[in-house]
């Protein structure tokens, strides 16, 4: 099933030597700004690149497919983009990305959005995929909307992030939509 590739994109499960690239997009306090952990140490990083070693596929629920973005003809990691089975009975993914700054703006994210969404739905049957972020963050937003994700709610100060009270933006889409778009 691996890797999947794209025009500029090979989707992949992560390897040990990653290492360089994960830290790289890890250690820096804009790209840790929306997620539940601060800018890691190359230590940090080596035991989160650890857990991503072992979850490259989704058998059940609860577990997480993490998959390595690395443009194809620099080989440099762009991107990490995974999926989290969270309901076997509701047939329910959650999509979720982190991308290294330095390759934005050349549409690589909507590249490795897509195919994500297309492992979601076609190879793993799921009913809906949503994506959830903070409601400051506007790439991210703007990310799932490219994708053809719906905003389906915005809650105001209706979680407790990093200390103070934050707006958590919703989004979702569903199979049938995937697959009539």
């Amino acid at each position: 099933m691996y890797p999947v590739v794209t025009e500029r994109l090979e989707l992949r499960p992560f390897v040990e030597s990653d290492l360089d690239g994960l830290y790289d997009m890890q250690r820096r306090p804009e790209v840790a700004r929306y997620l539940f952990w601060e800018a890691r140490s190359r230590e940090e990083t080596r035991v989160a690149l650890a857990a991503k070693l072992a979850v490259t596929t989704l058998t059940a629920e609860g577990d997480h497919l993490c998959l390595a973005v690395v443009h194809r003809e620099s080989g440099r990691l762009v991107g990490d983009f995974q999926l989290e089975w969270l309901s076997g009975g509701h047939h329910r993914a959650e999509i979720g990305f982190v991308t290294n700054p330095d390759h934005a703006g050349h549409g690589y994210a909507t590249e490795a959005g897509r195919e994500m969404l297309r492992l979601g739905f076609e190879v793993y049957g799921f009913h809906r995929i949503v994506g959830l972020c903070d409601g400051k963050n506007t790439p991210s937003m703007r990310l799932m909307a490219r994708l053809g994700m719906r905003r389906e709610a915005y809650f105001v100060q209706s979680e407790m992030f990093k200390g103070e009270w934050t707006d958590l933006a919703v989004y979702a889409m569903l199979r049938d939509e995937w697959l009539r778009g």
